[in-house]
Order: C-alpha cells, then sequence, then structure tokens
C-alpha cells in the first residue's frame, strides 16, 4: 500500500504535523529565551503574543507554547488584575536571585562531586583547564582590564567544565535549563560584580584544589559557597541599582 503522505499534493499526516509543530516550539522558545537573557525583552516588559509572533515571523500557536514553558521555567510570569491577566517578562530581584544562585549552586555541588570521584588520570585533564580558565579571570582582576563579556565567558566555561566532566542527562537537563536565568543578572549588573572578580578568583581556586584531591565533601561544599556567596554580592548590588522590573 502506498504510503500517502509522500504523495505531492497530499496535507502531511498528523504525526508530521505534530513533529513540525514541535520543531517550531522549540525555536519559538529559544528565540523569545534568548531575547530574555539578553536583556533585548527586559524585565518587567509586557508581552503582547501578536506582536511578539510578527516579530519572530512565527504565527501564534508555537508562541502561545513557548510562552507557557517560559512561564513553567521562570522567564516570564503572569501578572493578574482585577479585569484582566498579561505575560510579563520576569522581574530581577534579589529574592529571586539567591533562590536561583542556590539552585544552580546544589545542581553544580552533585555534579562536582561526581568530577571529584573521577579517576585522577581523567581529573588531570580537568584541573588543568580549570586553572587556565581561573588564571584568565585573575589577570583580568589584577590589571583591571577586560571586557564584561570576556569574564562572563571564562566564568561559564570554568562552571560547565565542572558540570560537563560527569553529569548524567537528567542532571545536565536540570542545569541547562536553570544556569541561562543566572546570565540575566550577570548582563544587567555586570559592571558592578566585576569588582569583587578576585573573591571569585579565590573561591575557584578551592574547587580546583578540591577535585585534585578527589574530595567529593569538599568540592560541593567549595561550589556552593562560590554561589551563595556570588548572591550576597549580587544583593549589594542589586541595592545599590534598584530591582529591574518591579515597577
Amino acid at each position: 500500500m502506498a504510503n500517502v503522505s509522500s504523495k505531492p499534493g497530499r496535507k502531511p499526516t498528523v504525526k508530521k504535523a505534530a513533529a513540525q509543530h514541535g520543531a517550531g516550539l522549540q525555536t519559538v522558545f529559544q528565540q523569545v529565551r534568548e531575547l530574555i537573557v539578553h536583556g533585548r525583552l527586559s524585565p518587567g516588559t509586557w508581552i503582547v503574543e501578536a506582536d511578539l509572533a510578527q516579530r519572530l515571523g512565527m504565527s501564534r500557536t508555537p508562541v502561545r507554547g513557548a510562552l507557557q514553558w517560559l512561564q513553567r521555567e521562570g522567564y516570564v510570569i503572569e501578572q493578574k488584575n482585577v479585569s484582566k491577566s498579561r505575560m510579563i517578562v520576569a522581574p530581577l530581584t534579589k529574592e529571586d536571585a539567591s533562590e536561583l544562585y542556590a539552585i544552580v549552586g546544589h545542581l553544580e555541588g552533585l555534579a562536582g562531586r561526581r568530577t571529584a570521584g573521577l579517576p585522577k588520570y581523567e581529573r588531570t585533564e580537568i584541573i588543568r583547564a580549570l586553572r587556565k580558565l581561573n588564571a584568565g579571570l585573575k589577570s583580568i582582576s589584577r590589571d583591571h582590564a577586560g571586557r564584561a563579556g570576556d569574564i562572563f565567558d571564562l566564568d561559564m566555561t570554568f562552571h560547565s567544565t565542572v558540570v560537563k566532566a560527569s553529569a548524567g542527562p537528567r542532571l545536565m537537563a536540570l542545569y541547562n535549563a536553570v544556569k541561562p536565568q543566572t546570565e540575566r543578572y550577570w548582563r544587567l549588573y555586570a559592571s558592578s560584580i566585576i569588582n569583587d572578580l578576585h573573591n571569585s578568583v579565590v573561591e575557584h581556586e578551592e574547587i580546583i584544589d578540591a577535585i585534585q584531591d578527589g574530595d567529593v565533601d569538599r568540592v560541593e561544599t567549595a561550589l556552593q559557597l562560590n554561589w551563595s556567596n556570588g548572591a550576597l554580592r549580587l544583593s549589594k548590588v542589586i541595592e545599590l541599582f534598584g530591582e529591574r522590573g518591579t515597577w
């Protein structure tokens, strides 16, 4: 029997249409998330579904699905009043940063335990890469020179190197879902956060030493401390410049 879905002029089968819809939804989700993470959709911005669909050149169906997905992951929130509700880009607040950094710290702590438990010959290559990355951060901190983007790339690569070395697919999926949200804070507050870069460099050195020693408890503690201290440093900056998107 011929496969009717392969004949010219035929409409796609239900399975093919569903696959196309899924691909469109994934694309819109990634595009809107990038707009939010890079600040091109600012915290507190009211999201108009039709305008967003036009901006992306997509139909409203995948845009609606992507917004629901982004809401589940915390990038957008529903704001309600007596007469109506609307979607807005999630604000950047001290409370959210504290919770978010704690979550990422625990996820990295789990991955760090696994990385520290790898055979010594595997850890050697990881340690070499981490020391090189941290040396780059130390140089920027010492010379007070370097763009915020350079610092972000080095720091992000440092942490992802620890995680990717050992994380399984479930942990990696959780990490990839949450970690981009920290980038929102970095990009908006980076010019002030970098003043404390030397503290982060010292904390990174403790992480590296713990991995080198194969001390799983110590590396978990060191990673969580790096993130909790980062949240405290960020909190001071937010107090100085104000929360974004809460007006």
